[in-house]
């Protein structure tokens, strides 16, 4: 009893710091908070890479994925969103996450006209990484069937002198399930720092 009056002010330091790891190892793995909700899941796809091979949907299975679409010859909302991704790639390579547990992948729905050669220049503009950004071209139709299906991504007109389009950055989990959409034209929508945070979450799941 003499031993614990003596050292109280020791004993009640210890379990200050006890309770503050325990704080931090909860929520560091994501113990207590909400779970991003299932959305939909991705419809299945297959479709040319930028480096000429068929990529499906499969292929990035097992990944946290962002996935965009886009067309190269967009004046205006494409390359500014492209440009917010190929921040978030990285932040996301200085931690050694882009490639291994997360990838992007960019779809046009204008394959007419967005060749690999223009997709690729298109795509260096950026410093895209492409270890781990797939940059995908396939039917028209099909693009836009995924687009309005499973993203709910509006898309009107049939090329580039007359698309009216939704612009949107889905985040996709391991399964292909879209957990959260975020609305490219609405800047505190698209925070890297937000969008990292959502990216992990997916990532400790």
């Amino acid at each position: 009893m003499n031993a614990f009056k003596r050292y109280k002010w020791t004993w009640i330091l210890l379990a200050v710091c006890v309770v503050a790891a325990v704080y931090l190892v909860y929520n560091s793995l994501g113990f207590g908070k909400d779970k991003l909700p299932v959305i939909r899941e991705v419809g299945s796809y297959s479709m040319e890479n930028v480096d000429g091979k068929t990529i499906t949907s499969e292929d990035t299975k097992g990944k946290v994925k962002l996935m965009y679409f886009y067309f190269t010859s967009c004046p205006d909302v494409c390359p500014v969103t492209t440009l917010i991704l190929s921040q978030i790639q990285e932040e996301l390579k200085k931690e050694e996450l882009f490639g291994g547990e997360v990838n992007f992948v960019s779809i046009s729905f204008d394959p007419k006209t967005d060749t690999k050669g223009k997709i690729k220049e298109f795509g260096d503009r950026f410093n895209a990484d492409y270890s781990g950004w797939y940059f995908l071209r396939g039917d028209q139709e099909e693009t836009r069937k995924l687009m309005q299906d499973s993203f709910k991504i509006p898309l009107l007109g049939n090329d580039s002198t007359n698309f009216t389009h939704g612009n949107s950055i889905a985040l996709v989990d391991r399964d292909n399930n879209i957990r959260k959409m975020y609305n490219a034209g609405v800047p505190s929508d698209v925070k890297t720092e937000d969008i990292i945070q959502d990216i992990k979450t997916l990532i400790k799941e």
